[in-house]
């Protein structure tokens, strides 16, 4: 009995030593984070879950090592360790995320896709996923999916920029031009700074045949944003498409004087010649 109780508290302080050692290795890991020590702190991290396989919090570790090793541009190891993460905890919302950001970044659609999707079965309003499911519809030509997913964001953040956005380019590529052109007029009407708006809105007055309405949008963009080399291509393929040929040259010219390589435009500037 006496050599029984010897060893269960042998035992227990050996549990309590590990126990500590394997908060010190967290610890350890978490200041060299601090620091940018990424690799100490990688090392650390792997320490720790090799200690104690069996610890309940093993799951943050892999999502914090997944987190490290994706700064480090260790991608594969970073998904592993993601993976890893959720094994463990398969409806962490902050995992699915972090796991689908680096799918997207890795442009592995279907992979993120499926993570956003996983998230917004858990919280249907939950807005990275929204946003960026969006994005993926958007990518996959579902315009009327990307449509709703962008609508939904709009309800839990009204004005969402992005999703105003979105919604006017969702509805441009399902040729609903009218309310497309509403909505960017609204933009427009609450950034009057944005150049992006500028030239989104007379892409679309573009599709939509108004084409005088085009240029002069992009006449207002090339006065806040002058060195912007795709104003000009922009009103070099208007003015061709016009018959404008020598404006249409000059328009070129400009946009390779500001960076637009010309091989890209030999076929544009020889038609702006030739007719």
């Amino acid at each position: 009995m006496k050599r029984f109780r010897i060893f269960v508290i042998g035992w227990m302080v050996c549990l309590n030593l590990s126990a500590q050692t394997y908060d010190e290795l967290i610890t350890r890991a978490m200041n060299a984070v601090e620091r940018d020590s990424l690799y100490q702190a990688e090392a650390w991290f792997k320490k720790a879950l090799q200690l104690d396989p069996a610890n309940m919090r093993n799951a943050l570790l892999f999502s914090n090592l997944g987190t490290v090793q994706r700064r480090m541009g260790k991608d594969k190891e970073a998904i592993e360790s993601y993976s890893l993460a959720l094994n463990l905890t398969p409806y962490s919302v902050t995992m699915l995320l972090n796991r689908a950001s680096l799918y997207l970044d890795l442009d592995y659609l279907d992979k993120a896709y499926v993570d956003y999707c996983n998230v917004i079965d858990l919280e249907a309003k939950n807005q990275e996923a929204l946003q960026f499911r969006a994005y993926i519809y958007m990518r996959r030509r579902q315009y009327m999916d990307a449509r709703n997913d962008y609508q939904s964001l709009l309800q839990v953040e009204p004005g969402n920029y992005t999703a105003r956005i979105g919604i006017a380019m969702a509805n441009q590529k399902l040729g609903r031009y009218q309310e497309a052109l509403e909505e960017f007029n609204r933009l427009i009407v609450d950034y009057p700074k944005d150049v992006s708006l500028l030239k989104a809105r007379a892409e679309l007055e573009v599709e939509m045949n108004t084409l005088e309405l085009a240029l002069l949008d992009l006449e207002s963009a090339v006065k806040m944003a002058p060195l912007d080399a795709d104003i000009y291509l922009m009103c070099g393929d208007i003015y061709l498409s016009q018959g404008r040929n020598r404006e249409a040259y000059v328009a070129y010219e400009k946009a390779i004087e500001l960076g637009i390589p010309r091989p890209e435009l030999q076929d544009k500037l020889k038609a702006s010649k030739g007719k």
